[in-house]
């Protein structure tokens, strides 16, 4: 798969889905609209946003996985940057995740739960200083496998399982919003 591969399915899926809140269809229209500048938004060279990829990991018990971001110091969901050759946002989530929690056996679940856009300071992949940019963040839902062991990444500072009436502080915006359209999936 190639960037305009990405960027066809980015459209499709977006276009497709209904958003889980008013604040995720603002986004997914958002997103949309970014989407409209070609497959360019799909990287960072596209510095006034591009779309990102993320997963909010699950259990069987409804704890979440959240991971304590090294360089923002908030715990958030796992994800990032989506790659030429994933083969669609989905798939760069669980790439992400999997990267990320070092969980082997992650099921994905193909519909959004959210979308979300932050600004960030965003570094360039050939690692020149961080630049401000702005994520168009889609999220999904990934359930872990039972007995899942996570492991701390070069990205996070920590991992950890929480469950909804008892998350970490400080969040990363957005976090709390996807928590119950995933619950409600399981």
């Amino acid at each position: 798969m190639g960037i305009d591969d990405l960027h066809a399915d980015a459209v499709r899926v977006l276009s497709a889905w209904t958003a889980t809140s008013d604040e995720a269809e603002l986004g997914r229209k958002r997103t949309l609209e970014l989407l409209a500048d070609g497959p360019v938004a799909m990287t960072r060279a596209h510095r006034r946003g591009h779309v990102t990829a993320s997963a909010l990991v699950v259990d069987d018990a409804g704890r979440v996985l959240l991971c304590l971001h090294g360089r923002l110091g908030k715990w958030m969901q796992l994800g990032g940057h989506c790659e030429e050759d994933d083969a669609g946002l989905a798939a760069a989530a669980l790439r992400e995740a999997t990267e990320e929690s070092g969980i082997a056996g992650l099921v994905l679940d193909r519909e959004p739960i959210d979308v979300d856009i932050h600004e960030v300071r965003c570094g360039p992949a050939d690692g020149l200083p961080a630049e401000p940019s702005v994520h168009y963040d889609v999220r999904f839902l990934l359930r872990a496998p039972a007995g899942a062991r996570e492991q701390i990444s070069d990205e996070s500072e920590q991992l950890g399982w929480f469950t909804a009436d008892a998350l970490p502080s400080p969040l990363a915006s957005g976090t709390v919003r996807q928590i119950a359209p995933a619950l409600a999936r399981l």
